[in-house]
């Protein structure tokens, strides 16, 4: 069809009937009414109807609804959209030193206050202004600056708890201090101080997150800031959740046990960058669907910027590695390594199992895979021994956790298998056999009987005096002082010395 010029916008159309009409407005009569002008159409790009078809229409519109039109159906009423509600923000979607990815949107689907804030986390950074929202209610904010930080970081706590709720079905996790009908939020701190370093504290009831230059560096360079690392947010957060689950936990002497809490904050960061589906598709791209490919790898390497500033290839940490008890020693880093090693490894024999890219989409089915498997390791945490826990207690609580959720007996099998190659447990079959539904088995490698765990490389969280016993000192040191001076003066301390008091040394002095 040619092109309608300007000029022949007026040209005549043809009606229903055939007759032949000018395309001007027509004034078309409505009882109590003014005219309404009909609005002209070029010929050829829309279908035009008449002014009898108009007239018709109007007519019925007025009749539906009132009784009046005996076969008309009564008009569907709109469904009302619901005003939206959430907060979009701009975030670190990996680490910063991962360029795939670099700063992308999140959205956080629940009300975010200036601060930013909400009912269960706030930002605890004293002296700098909160961030406000702007019109649309999101954070969109300037990366590089202290507003931009702080959104990020809060954001990673929110998504991190909220996509623990999710794993048990929405259930309300507290933090450790919310009993009795205490609510205090999670304080969070972005910029809290200059030390290669992050901590979860339960008596700041906070997260904090420092910065720091490379060793080497001069002053002026470009400080590598952790709260910026999704990895590491996600990490400290996993830690407060997990001591809100298991409060004995965070402080147990035993290796295994702190290897978990410790396993647990590189599995929190790991599941998190499993619902986000563009990290997904990224994953999908450089991986070819094989997690095992070390290369572009961002889901196993943690803390990719904090590991190359310690002269680290692969961050902080790597999920994807053959590490076993045996080999791990008491350091409670390296322990962890084989919880969160064996983990990544079921992740990637269950998605090997399930793949079918004929039928599905791999980032899809990936994230379906993470969603499952992270509500399956907590769930199994939180039946686990509520003191002294080891990992042959948490793989016997997944494999009984799975066999109740209906899921192949492959997924048991996978993990089974898994937690036998890393010394964690003995199977007493074949592992090309398929694992009983109520087979319970035994720990491989145990901490040997009074073993203390070597927390000097671990995170904040881990070497803090908080939990590794030496405040209790302290506050021994702290009963004796208001024991000894309870009533203000040096009365005690002489006694215990032997000693008498000035004054009554002076006193028999007179006599």
């Amino acid at each position: 069809m040619a092109a309608v010029k300007p000029e022949e916008m007026t040209q005549s159309i043809m009606d229903s009937t055939g007759r032949t009409e000018s395309q001007t407005p027509l004034e078309i009569g409505v009882p109590g009414r003014s005219p309404v002008p009909v609005p002209t159409v070029p010929v050829g790009l829309v279908p035009t109807p008449t002014a009898e078809y108009r007239l018709h229409r109007h007519s019925q519109r007025a009749l539906i609804g009132t009784g009046m039109a005996p076969q008309a159906a009564a008009t569907p009423l709109p469904i009302p959209v619901p005003l939206p509600l959430g907060t979009r923000a701009l975030i670190w979607k990996q680490d910063p030193s991962v360029k795939a990815i670099g700063i992308r949107a999140a959205f956080l689907p629940s009300l975010v206050l200036a601060g930013p804030r909400d009912a269960r986390i706030t930002q605890g950074a004293p002296g700098l202004p909160p961030v406000n929202p702007n019109a649309d209610r999101d954070f969109i904010e300037t990366p590089g600056t202290d507003a931009f930080d702080a959104v990020h970081t809060f954001a990673v706590v929110r998504m991190t708890l909220t996509m623990y709720q999710r794993a048990l079905g929405g259930i309300t996790l507290p933090w450790q201090w919310n009993a009795g009908g205490n609510t205090d939020p999670l304080s969070v701190f972005p910029h809290a101080g200059i030390t290669p370093n992050a901590y979860y504290s339960r008596n700041e009831k906070a997260l904090k997150f420092f910065y720091f230059n490379k060793q080497g560096d001069p002053p002026i360079a470009p400080k590598i800031f952790t709260c910026r690392s999704l990895d590491i947010v996600a990490h400290e957060t996993g830690h407060a959740i997990l001591d809100g689950l298991k409060p004995n936990w965070i402080s147990s002497n035993t290796p295994q046990t702190g290897g978990l809490h410790e396993s647990f904050g590189d599995m929190t960061a790991i599941f998190l960058a499993l619902t986000q589906f563009d990290l997904l598709d990224a994953l999908i791209v450089l991986t070819k669907g094989n997690l095992h490919l070390a290369k572009g790898n961002f889901l196993a390497d943690l803390a990719e910027e904090f590991g190359l500033a310690l002269g680290r290839p692969n961050g902080l940490r790597n999920a994807d590695n053959n590490l076993k008890l045996s080999e791990a020693g008491t350091e409670v880093h390296a322990i962890s390594q084989v919880m969160t090693g064996a983990v990544y490894d079921i992740l990637a024999d269950i998605f090997a199992f399930e793949r079918n890219v004929a039928k599905r989409d791999d980032a899809a089915l990936l994230a379906e895979v993470g969603g499952y498997l992270a509500g399956l390791v907590l769930r199994a945490l939180i039946a686990a021994p509520n003191t002294n826990a080891t990992y042959a207690d948490v793989a016997n609580q997944m494999l009984k956790i799975a066999a109740t959720d209906g899921k192949p007996v492959q997924y048991r099998t996978f993990i089974r298998n898994q937690f036998t190659r890393r010394e964690v447990v003995v199977s007493p079959t074949p592992l090309a056999a398929g694992q009983e539904d109520d087979q319970v088995l035994e720990a491989a490698v145990m901490d040997l009987e009074g073993a203390i765990g070597d927390r000097r490389r671990c995170c904040g969280t881990m070497r803090s005096p908080e939990f590794t016993g030496a405040l209790e000192g302290l506050e021994t040191e702290l009963h004796e002082l208001r024991a000894s001076f309870s009533d203000g003066d040096s009365a005690n301390l002489a006694q215990q010395l032997g000693l008498a008091p000035q004054s009554t040394r002076k006193a028999s002095s007179k006599r």
